[in-house]
């Protein structure tokens, strides 16, 4: 019996509660998705059900459902990148049953599947709300970010970026290197996954087969998405950010900023972004591969980092 009286089930099959239970935890299945993102579209995040279905893809032993009076509550995620990192995302309980030990109950369990799997850095970006619960799980804070919303203003002329192509299916690869530096670990199989579901995707080629930034646009089912985008310099970074918003038609965009990235801020803000919520990442575990937030300048989201 985990916390909370909740019962620890990878299994997928129903069981009985146990004595003085009626909660338990159990692997999330494609069967769940409808009410996963039922469960999204109540806490107004941005996710799209391609989301749901690229997490059990790439982490199907790892995402988890509470189910509470033998109805669906909770959902939580995890993406692995490797031993020295791992992702905690999509933690979310229904209004019905919170207060009721559940999302402590499935953060304990991601806990428990990402130390199973060796990994030794653990990382979420937490809200304001998570955020005074976290520490007492040892979770320190790294750095500050925000969510800006706004939508692209006509911009001046600028003659395009030397270098600039669309992305190509080959191109995971050839940034690995330079995502590493920017984000901590590779997340190629992240990006090979995202670019398939993005609306463009842009790389500033210095050189043949050599990659100086990389970024994404993609759909929400709110909003827009922009992110992640990486550049080795403000220039490039920059570069790539105005020419995604000009591909958007003026639609409101969602754009996550490390607050470290001065750049990135500055031209939010000149371009007419606004906050539209602060959160902070945190980490639990040996911090050993922290990457460069300077270099992010647009973030792939909270539930992936």
């Amino acid at each position: 019996m985990n916390e909370a009286g909740v019962v620890v089930d990878t299994s997928g099959a129903r069981s009985a509660p146990q004595t003085n239970s009626s909660a338990r935890l159990r692997l999330l299945t494609r069967a769940d998705v409808p009410f996963a993102d039922s469960l999204r579209a109540l806490a107004g995040w941005n996710q799209t059900t391609a989301d749901w279905e690229r997490f059990l893809a790439t982490e199907p032993d790892g995402c988890f459902l509470a189910e509470c009076d033998g109805a669906p509550a909770g959902t939580a995620t995890t993406t692995v990148y490797g031993p020295e990192l791992a992702w905690i995302g999509m933690l979310l309980v229904h209004p019905d049953y919170r207060r009721r030990g559940l999302g402590r109950a499935l953060l304990l369990r991601c806990l428990e599947y990402l130390r199973g799997r060796g990994v030794r850095c653990i990382k979420l970006d937490a809200t304001p709300a998570g955020r005074t619960v976290y520490p007492g799980l040892g979770f320190q804070d790294e750095w500050t970010l925000r969510r800006w919303v706004g939508r692209r203003a006509a911009p001046p002329p600028a003659p395009p970026a030397a270098g600039l192509r669309p992305w190509r299916a080959g191109d995971a690869s050839l940034v690995a290197s330079l995502d590493a530096a920017a984000f901590g670990v590779c997340r190629q199989r992240l990006l090979a996954a995202l670019a398939p579901q993005s609306l463009a995707g842009l790389v500033v080629e210095s050189e043949p087969g050599r990659l100086a930034g990389y970024g994404f646009l993609r759909p929400g089912s709110q909003r827009l998405y922009l992110g992640p985008v990486v550049a080795a310099t403000d220039e490039t970074g920059l570069c790539l950010v105005r020419d995604l918003l000009a591909r958007t038609e003026s639609q409101t965009v969602l754009w996550d900023i490390p607050d470290p990235n001065a750049a990135a801020v500055c031209w939010a803000e000149a371009n007419g972004f606004v906050v539209q919520r602060p959160l902070t990442r945190m980490f639990l575990g040996e911090n050993a591969a922290p990457g460069n937030p300077r270099q992010q300048f647009a973030l792939a989201g909270p539930e992936v980092g």
